[in-house]
Order: C-alpha cells, then sequence, then structure tokens
C-alpha cells in the first residue's frame, strides 16, 4: 500500500541535527517517520562531573529543601541517578520542577510529580509559575551544569530565596564538530538546522560561518525566542521556534515552514 504523501511531509528535506545524544539520534528518528533524510553532527556534549563530597551531602540532604529544580532533562536524569543510589523512596513535601515539559516528563517518569511551564520552555517561563513568585525565607536547590544562566538562581534570590546550586555536569563541543560540521554543511547541504540552545548557536557560528556562505540563509530551529534574538543580531533571516521542545512538535514546525508555499526567507517563528 502507497504511504500518503500527507503522512511524509518532509520527503525530500534534510534536516541536520545539532543537539546532544541520545536526544539527536531520537530526534532524527521522528524526522525519518516523517520522510526527511537527516545527519547527527552534536555540536554539545555533556560530561557527568565525578561525585565529589559537596554532592553527595547535597543530595542526603535534598529533604531540607522546599523547591528542587532541574534545568534540563539531562540534569534531572542525573538526579535521579542520585535519588535512586541515596533515597530508596523518593522524599516526601518537596516541591519539583523542570524547565520545560521535556525535564518535567523524565522526573515525572520517576514518581515525583513535578511543575512546569504550561507554555514556555526557558528559565523566564519557570520563574513565572505562581509556586515560586514568593520563595522568601524557603530553600531552593538548583541541579544543572556548571556553567550557564544564571537567571533562576539571581531572580530567587532576589525573591527571598535561599538557594543552593547543584552542578552534576559539564558541557564541551565535541572535538570532531570542527571537521563534521563544515563537511555535513558542504556535502548534505541541509535544508534545515536543529540548534536547540544558546550554547549550540555560538558553536554552530564559530564552526561554520567559514565553511558555508549560505549559513545565514538556512532555516534554524531554534528553542526559545531569547535565542532566535541572538541568532537574528548575529544576521541569520530563517528563524523557526517551535510551540514546545518536544520531538513531535519540532518535527511539526519544521514540517510547516518546509512545506511547499511557505515563505522561508525572512525571521518567522513559530
Amino acid at each position: 500500500m502507497a504511504i500518503p504523501p500527507s503522512s511524509r511531509p518532509l520527503s525530500g528535506q534534510r534536516i541536520l541535527i545539532c543537539r546532544p545524544e541520545p536526544e539527536a539520534s531520537r530526534l532524527a528518528d521522528g524526522f525519518r517517520a516523517k520522510g526527511a533524510t537527516t545527519e547527527v553532527v552534536p555540536l554539545l556534549e555533556r560530561l557527568p562531573l565525578p561525585e565529589s563530597a559537596a554532592q553527595r551531602s547535597l543530595i542526603q540532604h535534598i529533604d531540607q529543601y522546599h523547591h528542587i529544580i532541574a534545568v534540563s532533562p539531562y540534569a534531572a536524569r542525573l538526579l535521579v541517578e542520585q535519588l535512586d543510589t541515596w533515597w530508596p523512596q523518593p522524599p516526601v513535601g518537596l516541591h519539583w520542577y523542570g524547565v520545560g515539559s521535556g525535564t518535567a516528563q523524565v522526573l515525572g517518569q520517576a514518581g515525583l510529580r513535578p511543575h512546569w511551564p504550561e507554555w514556555g520552555n526557558d528559565s523566564e517561563a519557570l520563574l513565572a509559575l505562581p509556586q515560586l513568585a514568593s520563595p522568601s525565607g524557603q530553600k531552593v536547590l538548583l541541579v544543572r551544569g556548571d556553567q550557564g544562566r544564571e537567571l533562576i538562581r539571581d531572580t530567587l534570590r532576589q525573591r527571598g530565596a535561599d538557594v543552593t546550586a547543584l552542578s552534576l555536569y559539564s558541557r564541551r563541543c565535541p572535538a570532531t564538530a570542527q571537521t563534521q560540521l563544515p563537511q555535513s554543511l558542504t556535502h548534505f547541504d541541509p535544508h534545515a538546522v536543529v540548534v536547540l540552545s544558546g550554547e549550540t548557536l555560538n558553536n554552530f557560528i564559530a564552526l561554520g560561518e567559514n565553511s558555508d556562505h549560505t549559513l545565514r540563509q538556512r532555516l534554524l530551529v531554534l528553542p526559545v525566542q531569547r535565542v532566535a534574538d541572538r541568532a537574528a543580531a548575529a544576521g541569520f533571516c530563517n528563524l523557526c521556534i517551535p510551540d514546545s521542545l518536544q520531538d513531535d512538535h519540532i518535527v511539526a514546525a519544521v514540517a510547516r515552514r518546509l512545506s511547499p508555499g511557505t515563505c522561508n526567507d525572512v525571521h518567522q517563528p513559530d
């Protein structure tokens, strides 16, 4: 039986995915299911930090905190692994949060019943939750990488919270990306590039701008308006922001932008 064209809206489209593994390969499966050809060139890799005495103590005393915030799905996964080691049963009475639905899903799968912003995938959206509006005198554990934005920490401290950062991983650009990205841009010649963090965008520009004269005309899939604004300021004019960072929403946003008759030469976030 022939597959209806409507079920493969990305047939003939080439999608380059620059997010870390394993999320990159999972997203590639979603694109291929809709007919696209994909390549994966991660421009960011995450490495768990060695367990320290301070890190171990924070996990062992996590029940002393009111709010536990994980900033990414990877942070949430590492946190869940630590909890499994030191807490046979999750501590009760805590408020768990994910920055975005994907992070919340990881926590939810561990039985933690997290909060997350219904609209938005960034720190600003999380900070707009009513549960975090008045944390004065409350203890907050912020689970994250060893670098990144300080907006959540600084804002909650301004609101009177006692915020402790728990760094569980580091980030870096893979050494292989320096050769893989230029080759992919030249030979694979993608119609769209998935770039789902500000740090990934920086690496994409640094590694691609001297090898691809069409770099700033390519469709970029970006996580939030803040990162899209940075891309626009750098000269990119063909930008797309999915409704959320769930794989199916990313695929659907790209399908809308690359469908016949869609104008792809202007800044037009989804």
